[in-house]
């Protein structure tokens, strides 16, 4: 049974205890075709009904959450709180996504009306906007089982782009992933989706095998830069590559100014704070902090205080933290910083350690390397100009911040360095809060994702799943509605370079 094929109603439900076996390779070819199926009616549907759809999908989710979250808790190790703050995000996505489809602005219509004096010769007329891509395959992530799992950021912004979705489930829930697939098929199923639009695959070669299928227009990917780079691989081997917007891995670094450093204390309690928050395992986690060598705070630091000992995701994860710490500890330029009981235990404490920033410079990849759980590096520098270095080092990240003071002379020349290296650049704020907008980015240059001109967080990750078609010279009846003089829609329109009132 598919995700988007709903048990009947006197079947008992025991997809909540039970974990569904790899997909086969028939089943996956099913599932494919009828994804494939879906895609043009999906397409076709008035972004009206699309809209409806998503927040029906959200009130279904809502009404279960006291089903979901008690799942949620035994397979990934979180929080009750935690979990019902991230099904509230996920919900709340899904109804922003419907009124960006209420809006319409997101098709990008624009009209070039023909012209016979335009000054490159005589112009036609030219009509462009975006359409979905196709069926997509998105790849679940362990840290979010809801806000970036079966219905989260990337299955959203492609539904709403019009596109059906082939869920790679992830395997830290799969029993939650069954459940929160069940409710959401359902949910589309009763505002009259198609069938064959949210549907569920198991196992690791099952989503190997659709990134290849030609059926297949595009992929999401949330995880590590190993498997993200080798699916990436995937799609650009196809003889007709698709793009594959996987987010990778982030040091997230920040930078405390000599002026800033005044606050250490202050700054030193957020900072540990922030890269604790979840036991450290947010893609956004900062990971490395730069200090003045002369201020106080590497002693500071050494003396916040920490929270205690959280168990993580899973065992896989607790080994991978493990080894990347001591890895970490066994380099010739680092040591621990502060309190080091139980910091290697299971579950673990939270750990510092210290370097400086010529040991950055001087072994950049050793050193300013993600380590996923609750550990930081400080890096302590001579000079602000020790700073710029730095971040020039840097390879692509998700975020970088600058702890500073307006009066900073390094301050706008960092700001310019930092921002060619990620995808949000916070002054005086911590980068593990990612809101959902319509302004946010996230993303950035390799490794930090293979796609930095896209977000998979906010409204803009919409445009992932579309491309642009042009019409020349089309009578009007053939148009679509969004680009037709009378505007049906209403949506937006660009007509001869100005948007219209």
């Amino acid at each position: 049974m598919t995700a988007q094929q709903p048990a009947p109603k006197d079947t008992p439900n025991t997809e909540v205890n039970a974990v569904p076996a790899a997909t086969s390779t028939d089943e996956l070819a099913r599932i494919l075709s009828a994804a494939d199926a879906a895609a043009s009616d999906w397409a076709q549907r008035p972004a009206i009904e699309r809209a409806a759809a998503l927040a029906a999908v959200a009130d279904a989710l809502d009404a279960a959450a006291a089903e979901l979250i008690p799942v949620a808790q035994e397979e990934t190790n979180l929080p009750a709180g935690r979990l019902a703050g991230e099904l509230k995000r996920t919900t709340f996505q899904l109804r922003l996504f419907a009124e960006l489809l209420a809006d319409g602005g997101y098709l990008d219509a624009r009209i070039d009306h023909a012209d016979e004096s335009w000054p490159m010769g005589a112009r036609p007329d030219i009509r462009r906007s975006l359409e979905p891509l196709g069926p997509v395959v998105v790849f679940a992530a362990s840290n979010f089982p809801f806000a970036f799992s079966v219905i989260g950021g990337d299955s959203c912004s492609a539904l709403a782009a019009g596109c059906p979705v082939v869920l790679k489930v992830h395997s830290g829930h799969p029993r939650l992933s069954a459940a929160v697939g069940r409710v959401a098929a359902t949910a589309l199923h009763d505002a009259g989706a198609p069938d064959g639009l949210l549907q569920l695959v198991y196992g690791t070669q099952a989503g190997r095998d659709a990134v290849l299928d030609p059926r297949i227009k595009a992929g999401a990917f949330t995880g590590s830069i190993s498997g993200g780079r080798a699916l990436f691989d995937l799609a650009n081997s196809r003889p007709d590559p698709i793009p594959f917007y996987g987010e990778l891995g982030s040091v997230n670094p920040v930078f405390v100014t000599q002026a800033a450093a005044a606050r250490g204390a202050e700054i030193a309690a957020e900072f540990v704070a922030s890269y604790t928050l979840g036991a450290g395992q947010f893609c956004t986690k900062p990971g490395i902090l730069l200090v003045p060598e002369d201020s106080a705070m590497l002693a500071e630091l050494a003396t916040a205080a920490r929270p205690g000992p959280a168990k993580l995701l899973n065992d896989r994860i607790q080994s991978g933290y493990t080894e990347s710490l001591q890895e970490l500890l066994r380099h010739d330029d680092v040591a621990a910083l502060g309190g080091t009981a139980d910091t290697l235990a299971s579950p673990p404490a939270p750990a510092l350690t210290a370097t400086t920033a010529a040991a950055l410079l001087a072994d950049p990849s050793g050193l300013i390397t993600e380590c996923f759980g609750p550990a930081a590096l400080v890096a302590s520098y001579r000079d602000e100009e020790e700073l710029l270095a730095v971040a020039g080092v840097l390879d692509g990240q998700l975020t970088a911040t600058v702890q500073g003071e307006e009066s900073d002379v390094v301050a706008p020349k960092l700001v310019r360095v930092l921002a060619g290296k990620a995808g949000r650049v916070l002054w005086n704020q911590w980068p593990t809060g990612v809101s959902v907008t319509y302004a946010q980015q996230h993303g950035g240059p390799y490794p930090a994702t293979t796609a930095p001109t896209s977000t998979s967080v906010g409204t803009a990750g919409v445009t992932r799943f579309l491309r642009p078609v042009a019409y020349q010279g089309m009578p009007a009846h053939l148009l679509p509605d969004a680009l037709r003089d009378d505007n049906p829609l209403g949506v937006p329109q660009r007509i001869n370079g100005a948007l219209a009132p």
